[in-house]
């Protein structure tokens, strides 16, 4: 088992942790499966689903346990919120349903590792609206309102925290951190930012993190970037901004590509990984405050599995 909920979580001190790649994007374009509303959750509802889900996380945990490293094991719960899983045809009680399997899942896949004291179970939480640009915004204390349903379900089971990924503006970063903290729950805020290293909002990343880290109603465990590729993010981690400290995670895009040219591609860009890699070796001598890696659309293990090797080398 990981440590007690209440207990730092073991990703804060040092060493690398590693997560999985963008599985949305591996499952329809390597998998060829039918993801309604891009929602992976959806495949919890029946045995072949999960027996997908398990193929898909066993190999980024295998490479973990090869060097010893940790592992952040994050929930295939993205869409797994009532906004987007009402329009896949879940009712309240089958999307809690939906998030305990999860949830039920990675523990099963925590006691496959050689030592579970080093896999960390995250609740993956997803915005209330379109992770790239949205179209309806909610303050903060909307979306602290409409996160607690998933984040209240996830504090009823054995996740270790939450992660709140391709977060696009501040407010819903900060209610989403509201309902972890009222649930008792440790929360990771992931920011997405576009080719000019702002967020989709147009506030600069900086000040994102400062306003959300300044909010009183929340304590928010560490910060990460995801859905984003290095070139778009890698010159505002200045590394002598007191922020940038906060920011211990990256699950980087394969693609250089923009949100918007991403959400009009028919063919999936893989990228190059071993640049991919070596970008992120370099943000981890520049930034040794790094203990997460995974990535985000287009990666896999092929990615995920260079990238370990560029920030153990």
């Amino acid at each position: 088992m990981a440590a007690e909920r209440g207990d730092a979580l073991p990703q804060l001190g040092e060493g690398v942790f590693l997560t999985d790649g963008g599985i949305e994007t591996y499952l329809i374009f390597h998998r060829n499966l039918e993801l309604p509303e891009f929602a992976a959750f959806d495949l919890l509802k029946d045995e072949a689903g999960r027996d997908e889900l398990r193929a898909y996380y066993r190999p980024f945990m295998a490479m973990a346990a090869e060097r010893d490293l940790g592992f952040v094991l994050e929930s295939p719960t993205w869409r797994a919120n009532p906004r987007w899983a009402g329009r896949v045809g879940y009712d309240s009680d089958e999307l809690a349903a939906a998030n305990r399997s999860a949830i039920v899942l990675m523990e099963e896949l925590r006691g496959e590792a050689v030592d579970g004291s080093r896999v960390v179970i995250s609740g993956c939480v997803g915005p209330h609206d379109d992770g790239y640009v949205p179209g309806e915004t909610l303050d903060a204390d909307a979306a602290r309102s409409y996160h607690s349903e998933q984040i209240g379900t996830f504090a009823e089971t054995a996740a270790d925290q939450v992660t709140a990924v391709t977060m696009t503006y501040v407010e819903e970063a900060i209610g989403i951190a509201r309902a972890a903290a009222d649930a008792g729950v440790p929360a990771a805020i992931s920011f997405t930012v576009e080719t000019d290293g702002r967020l989709p909002s147009g506030q600069p990343l900086g000040d994102a993190i400062l306003e959300a880290d300044g909010d009183d109603g929340s304590e928010i465990a560490y910060f990460m970037v995801n859905c984003a590729h290095p070139t778009h993010f890698g010159d505002v981690l200045g590394p002598g901004e007191e922020w940038v400290g906060r920011i211990r995670g990256l699950r980087a895009n394969s693609s250089t590509m923009s949100h918007a040219e991403l959400d009009e591609a028919e063919e999936l860009d893989e990228g190059d990984p071993i640049d991919l890699a070596e970008r992120h070796g370099a943000l981890k001598e520049r930034l040794p405050g790094l203990t997460v890696f995974g990535g985000c659309c287009g990666t896999d293990a092929r990615h995920v599995e260079a990238i370990r090797d560029a920030v153990t080398s």
